[in-house]
């Protein structure tokens, strides 16, 4: 079996294309990492904003029935 490369610099270095090829990489997984982190911090922000809006709403009642 013949390797395309001699060496880990070689393959590293890609004749002269290392430097874009794995800027592209890293890229790619910067971009696929931010799509899966991103929607479960939203979810987990919405869920705070919900508890918060509801302690609220339930304090809004409290304070409406105790004056009657």
């Amino acid at each position: 079996m013949k390797f395309q490369f001699e060496s880990i610099a070689d393959f590293i270095a890609m004749n002269g294309h290392g430097p874009y090829v794995w800027a592209s990489y890293a890229i790619t997984f910067a971009v696929l990492i931010f799509l899966l982190v991103s929607p479960l911090l939203q979810k987990k922000a919405f869920i705070k904003q919900q508890i918060k809006q509801q302690k609220l709403a339930q304090a809004t009642n409290n304070a409406g029935e105790s004056t009657e």
